[in-house]
């Protein structure tokens, strides 16, 4: 094969290689079942134009927790559920401001499907006044679905759920949850398993995952 020839076939096969980088599909079809697609498709808010950065991707994971587990890099927004052989899968998230964020070690307690809202007190003082429950559905703080984070046999009250209010993800709130697009907390649901262990690092502790290239899964 001629030299020049030979230049372009190599260069032909560059995109293929390590860094290519591709999004996974933003709504996962298997995931979601006919109530989802019901109540997503009428949803009273907008839907946002989320940062690319924060959109579900496959990344490699150099970290050593378990395949199973689930990390938040509070302070890169970033939720990483560890998969197999060093990768995970990194979702983009919306954290609460330092004073109200949760950080440590959980376990998932329990999970729910378009959860019901039972605010708290605290949440009624600042923010109130609310009804004491706010049936789950698209107009529900708590989204798509909720992952209730436990230490022992205690609810901690701090959750990993979906959001109304999209144009949030990749930034610190109010809230002290962290909040997920509802695309990407149903796909984290059915992958999840109860008493999985949740690491939330506290802010100023990254995660030392670098956004380098990324691979479809």
């Amino acid at each position: 094969m001629p030299k020049s020839l030979l230049a372009l076939f190599v260069l032909a096969l560059l995109p293929l290689g390590g860094c290519m980088q591709t999004t996974l599909s933003p709504s996962t079809d298997a995931s979601m079942t006919a109530r989802d697609r019901q109540l997503l498709a009428h949803t009273p808010y907008a839907q946002a134009n989320v940062p690319e950065q924060y959109l579900r991707h496959i990344v490699d994971y150099p970290r050593k927790e378990q395949p199973g587990t689930i990390l938040v890099d509070t302070d890169a927004r970033y939720l990483y559920y560890v998969l197999p052989d060093g990768k995970a899968i990194r979702y983009g998230v919306a954290v609460g401001e330092e004073a109200m964020a949760f950080s440590g070690v959980a376990r998932v307690g329990r999970l729910a499907e378009w959860p019901d809202w039972v605010p708290t007190a605290e949440i009624q003082a600042r923010l109130g006044p609310y009804p004491a429950r706010v049936a789950g559905g698209p107009a529900n703080p708590l989204g798509a679905r909720g992952i209730y984070l436990y230490v022992g046999n205690k609810d901690t009250l701090y959750r990993i759920h979906g959001t109304n209010q999209p144009e949030y993800i990749g930034q610190a709130i109010s809230s002290g949850c962290i909040r997920m697009r509802n695309e990407d907390v149903i796909d984290l649901f059915d992958r999840v398993k109860l008493n999985a262990t949740v690491v939330v690092l506290p802010p100023g502790q990254n995660a030392r995952v670098e956004a380098g290239p990324s691979w479809h899964g």
